[in-house]
Formats: C-alpha cells, structure tokens, sequence
C-alpha cells in the first residue's frame, strides 16, 4: 500500500497533459513543448516523469521511472530511519523497595534517558500502605536525585489514585557536565571503598541532598519529604 502511494505521486509519460514542461537534469534546464519530450525520452530509452506539477510549467526528468521509485523509496526509508522515536518507560516502585532492587531500577533508567526515552517512575500502594505515602515520595525525589545527570523533572511526584507519579525527560545529547553535587558523591564513594562499610540508604540520602534543596530548592515538596531529605527552606 505504502509502495503504491509513491507510485502515485507522479505523473509518467503520456499521463501528462499539459502543453510544456520544464526538462531539469545535470545540465541545468529547458522549457520545451511536451510532445517534444516525450520524443526526448523515447529517444533516451527512458521516461519522462513529472516531479513538480504545480511548478509553472511542470517540472520533469528524463530518468527510468522504476529507478527513480526506487531513490524515492530509498529516501523515504531513510528518512523514516533518521526520525527519533521518544518512547515513555516504566519504573514501578513499592513504597518499601530494598536497595538492591532500587539500585537495579536506577540503572535501568539510566540507559533508557541515555537512549533518549522518557521515564515514568511510580511508587504503587497497596492497601494500608497509602498511610506511608511520604515514603513513596522520598523515594521518588531519591531517584530524581540520583539521576539529575541523565535527565530533568518534567513533574514532581505527584499522588494519583493509589500510585505516586514522577516524570522524567531525557537531557539534550551531548556530554553531560558533572555538577558538584555529582563530584561529590564520587569522591565519597571512592573514600568509602577505602574506609568503613556504607551507611544505610537512609543515611544516604540525607548526605546527598545539598543542603539548600538544590535539584528541589523551588518544587512543592511535603513537609514530611524535607525532612527525611535533610531539605532546609
């Protein structure tokens, strides 16, 4: 079906019916009377195909036509090809989701942003755990957080029925720019490696929050969130 609408798009010999057209080719271009090329074509061994025919008067080419269904075709493809598809992908949460689990959805959305996706982060509450809702809301700001290289908040988080939402966008390509905040968080890391075993998670995130709210300084974030974060107004 695809194939049949290029074919379509143009008019081939006899098909067309005005009084001349403008012949284009390596040469430059010529008006001529269309009976005139037509014979020009025939003598050619190829055909006379209308690629502009609201041009005044139309444009034509002297070329086989089924080659040239074939560049058009090629070109679209490739066109096709060159487009960037941005998909949105998923990051389900529990409002107590272990470290090793969080670690391994953390780096699942790095190569998604990486790859130019969105990501949809949500923490699910099922039952009584909606009570705990800040806790899905500190966690979601921890994810943001721990991504601000990779990607930027399109909306905070946000509860929506038993489901707390966080939306994320893919930065610009390119090199992303190390912001203190991440230089610090490596030279930890290295000095934990070499000193005492890692703090709890919860203590992570207090110390990886700068103390201004940085990355949240302007979001709406819960009375009960900045405080878990160490956020101070």
């Amino acid at each position: 079906m695809k194939n049949d609408n290029i074919k379509n798009q143009y008019r081939v010999n006899e098909q067309i019916r005005v009084r001349e057209v403008r012949i284009v080719g390596d040469g430059g271009s010529t008006v001529v009377p269309t009976r005139q090329a037509l014979d020009m074509a025939r003598d050619q061994g190829v055909d006379l195909v209308e690629i502009s025919p609201n041009a005044n008067p139309p444009v034509c080419r002297l070329i086989d036509y089924s080659k040239f269904l074939y560049q058009q075709k090629k070109r679209a493809k490739e066109m096709k090809a060159k487009q960037v598809k941005v998909e949105v992908k998923e990051i389900r949460f529990g409002p107590q989701t272990d470290e090793h689990d969080y670690q391994f959805k953390l780096k699942h959305a790095k190569e998604f942003l990486e790859d130019g996706n969105k990501v949809r982060a949500y923490v699910f509450f099922r039952g009584r755990s909606i009570l705990f809702k800040e806790q899905g809301e500190v966690l979601l700001l921890r994810f943001a957080n721990d991504l601000e290289e990779y990607g930027k908040v399109e909306h905070m988080p946000s509860l929506e029925g038993k489901k707390m939402f966080l939306y994320l966008a893919p930065k610009k390509a390119g090199v992303a720019k190390k912001s203190q905040q991440a230089l610090d968080r490596e030279k930890k890391a290295n000095e934990q490696k070499e000193g005492p075993k890692q703090q709890t998670a919860d203590t992570e995130i207090d110390t990886d929050m700068p103390a201004n709210g940085g990355l949240f300084a302007n979001a709406k974030i819960s009375a009960a969130a900045k405080e878990k974060l160490n956020i101070k107004d």
